[in-house]
């Protein structure tokens, strides 16, 4: 088994004493550290390829014994990434696998630079510097055994954890070695050689296993919910059950009465817009879990809603259908659409309108939370997306220096976006700040709390309207989105979907029409509406999809040829003057949108699911597909239709090109859990609101794919592996194309057209 730990900076630097100790610093340079505490020693003046958006400081360490130290500064949460960025390093360093040693990096960003686990970056920022710091120890390690032996350096090189000088037959270890090694200056520009990809030993195979993995089969992982420290006291809160609602009246004398209930403690209300605070509410502690949430259920609350308490999910739903037919906010201008729109013949035009609700993240381990205050100290244990907020909203809370709350980061049972956002993180330090000095407060969400009180995925209206010619051509674009933003976490009051929402398969959008116009509707947010797994892209490409789909039918085209038709010859679009939203926060240089790679990916999903055969009574193939996170997705979905219209998904084929491939075994995980995901949202997933209140409570009534529900086959079609590519995101991708391909099979099986999602049954 891998062994894997949580470790203190200063415990690491400890065991990397005497050896060598490699960092990398924000530009991307390679740096080494000789003893504990000591400043890194920085050598060159070269950065990263393309700029560097993160700020990664991430060690590697030789012991003395040989054991090589890698500190993973990204949360594991089912991607893989503990295991995929050592590797990386351990590959490009030639270390043994075996005697690697991955330690869990706590919340440090002026150490490690962003750990923010969101948008599918971990493998997309920090490949190269995690290949350089492997680079840099490995050609230390070989200048150290040429300079022990008294031979050019070009005679030694670095294999399987030792230096080995071919015309002689010496050997020496990496712990023989890393004293000296450490005393030579860091290789830097030029002098850094990277490997070519022929030499990889780890990288792009699928032998590493995760580091986790013996560890999560036997039950022995500690996620969040396993945290146990002596004298632990236990709390749940009881929260506004309508966003921007606080308590008008609280009577807890019967909560206090409860056994083991030990004391209530006031969440103040929230302020202003939502961000990462707590709802508010009153906290209920106890000396277990079960005494806290009867202490909870006997609490006597009068609750005032506020400006939200008339919230009602179908009524709302009218408002955004309304918003999305009225002309908006432009976001992409090209041409001019509406004066196509009205200058063509009624046969020319093809409108449409679909609709998205809102979605929980539902991750199987609910947030929860460890802290304990001693002095001016606090430390937390928890799992979290974003450690670097969870340290900054505990410190803020309880007025500490950041460096004086330590975070340790744990694995998590699913996040998709909602664990970075530590809300649960500040509840569980007020209430330890209302407990004796030294006590461990563990604040626990139950499912119910979860699916009640998460950061919902944005609902959404889109409106497409198309100009076709006769002979299926489309003319002119027209995409309308009526939803609330994500911004409005962080200004009150903000309406509509902002840039970057637009920039997630709405504006860039890579289709050879003259007329191009993308709007967005000023429609307001009830809910806390947060980033979820593949986020904006998910209501915009099932639009997208379904219509082009739609518009294949109308002309009596293929729809596989038509896509590619409308897509156009393989190219590499200029976003002009939308350089700056094209990409979700990357440089449409460094990641174009290259339209031959995402032709690519469709023509595998098609060929991998057999497009084009014949198929018996009410099944069908759908296909749809996505540019997203700088990577290239293709679904195709097999479906069974049977006469009660119940749906049955048979097969799932999807394509991948995400450049290099680090890990193809997690990425084929993660394209699987995709499909898995993308089926459970597109069959099943909707939250509705009456009178502000969330309807749904728990699996029950907002449920998620069964086994037997779940496709017998899902096929993973990984293509284009190429090193010379930048790296795309894996974990996001997946998701958006599945619900517009199911949509589009069952149309194939059925004739009826679905454009509201979720789709239970076919009436």
């Amino acid at each position: 088994m891998m062994d894997t730990a949580q470790r203190a900076r200063r415990d690491f630097l400890k065991g990397g004493l005497g050896a060598l100790t490699l960092a990398v610093t924000g530009s991307g340079l390679v740096s080494a550290v000789r003893a504990a505490g000591a400043e890194p020693r920085k050598y060159g003046a070269d950065s990263m390829p393309g700029g560097t958006v993160d700020d990664p400081l991430v060690f590697v360490s030789i012991a003395p014994d040989g054991t090589v130290t890698i500190v993973a500064h990204r949360a594991e949460m089912g991607t893989g990434v503990r295991t995929s960025l050592p590797m990386v390093v351990a590959d490009e360093m030639e270390a043994d696998w075996a005697r690697v040693r991955v330690v869990q990096a706590g919340a440090d960003e002026a150490r490690y630079g962003n750990q923010n686990v969101d948008g599918s970056r971990s493998v997309r920022h920090f490949l190269l510097p995690m290949r350089r710091v492997g680079a840099a120890a490995r050609q230390m390690l070989e200048a150290a055994a040429a300079a022990r032996w008294s031979v050019p350096r070009d005679q030694v090189r670095a294999t399987r954890h030792e230096v080995v000088h071919d015309a002689s037959g010496r050997r020496l270890g990496y712990g023989e070695l890393a004293a000296d090694a450490a005393r030579l200056p860091v290789p830097a520009g030029d002098a850094l050689r990277l490997k070519v990809p022929a030499d990889f030993r780890y990288i792009g195979k699928s032998e590493v296993r995760l580091v986790d993995l013996e560890a999560i089969g036997k039950g022995q992982a500690a996620y969040g919910m396993d945290c146990h420290l002596p004298g632990m006291v236990y709390a749940v809160v009881a929260r506004p059950p309508v966003v921007g609602g606080k308590p008008h009246r609280v009577d807890s004398a019967k909560a206090l009465a409860v056994p083991g209930v030990l004391k209530v403690v006031d969440i103040p209300p929230m302020q202003g817009a939502p961000a990462f605070q707590p709802l508010g509410g009153v906290a209920v502690v106890a000396r277990n879990t079960w005494s806290a949430i009867q202490g909870r259920a006997a609490l006597e609350i009068e609750w005032d809603d506020g400006p939200n308490g008339d919230y009602d999910s179908a009524a709302y739903r009218q408002t955004l259908a309304a918003a999305s037919r009225a002309p908006g906010k432009v976001m992409r201008d090209q041409g001019d659409a509406p004066g196509a729109w009205a200058q063509a013949g009624e046969a020319e035009r093809f409108a449409a309108d679909y609709h998205v609700p809102h979605l929980a993240h539902a991750s199987m381990e609910p947030p929860v939370a460890t802290v304990r205050i001693q002095g001016d100290q606090a430390e937390v244990w928890t799992s979290v997306q974003n450690p670097a907020a969870a340290q900054e909203a505990v410190a803020r809370r309880l007025k500490l220096d950041p460096a004086k709350v330590k975070v340790n980061v744990l694995l998590l049972g699913g996040g998709f976006g909602r664990k970075s956002k530590p809300d649960y993180v500040d509840e569980a330090a007020i209430v330890a700040r209302a407990m004796p000095q030294g006590t461990p407060v563990k604040l626990v969400w139950t499912r119910e709390d979860d699916i009640h009180h998460d950061y919902l995925h944005t609902v959404s209206a889109e409106r497409l309207e198309a100009v076709v010619d006769q002979d299926g051509k489309v003319r002119s674009w027209l995409h309308r989105s009526a939803a609330p933003t994500i911004g409005s976490l962080f200004t009150e009051g903000a309406q509509g979907e902002q840039l970057f929402e637009s920039a997630m398969s709405a504006i860039n959008m890579p289709y050879v029409i003259p007329n191009v116009r993308v709007e967005t509707a000023p429609v307001a947010a009830h809910a806390r509406i947060g980033w979820f797994r593949s986020v904006s892209n998910i209501p915009h490409a099932f639009a997208a999809q379904c219509f082009i789909a739609e518009l294949a039918h109308r002309a009596g085209k293929d729809h596989k040829q038509y896509a590619l038709d409308l897509i156009g010859p393989a190219r590499r679009i200029d976003p002009g003057t939308l350089a700056d939203t094209w990409n979700y926060s990357e440089s449409p240089e460094r990641y174009p949108y290259d339209t031959g790679r995402l032709r690519g990916v469709i023509e595998a999903a098609a060929r991998g699911a057999g497009w084009g055969r014949e198929l018996p009574r009410g099944h069908g193939l759908g296909l749809a597909f996505c540019y997203s996170f700088m990577s290239y997705t293709a679904t195709v979905v097999e479906v069974a239709v049977d006469a009660k219209g119940e749906v049955q998904v048979l097969a799932v084929d999807m394509a991948l090109d995400c450049g290099p491939q680090i890990n193809p075994e997690r990425i084929r995980a993660q394209m699987e859990g995709g499909a898995i995901m993308g089926l459970s949202l597109a069959l099943l997933g909707e939250i509705t609101f009456e009178r502000g209140r969330v309807k749904q409570n728990n699996f029950y009534d907002y449920e998620v794919l069964r086994h037997g529900a779940s496709p017998r086959v899902i096929r993973t079609h990984l293509v284009n592996d190429d090193h010379a590519l930048p790296p795309g995101g894996v974990g996001e991708p997946p998701v958006p194309p599945v619900a517009p391909a199911l949509c589009n099979a069952i149309f194939a099986a059925t004739g009826k057209r679905v454009r509201d999602l979720p789709v239970r049954t076919v009436a």
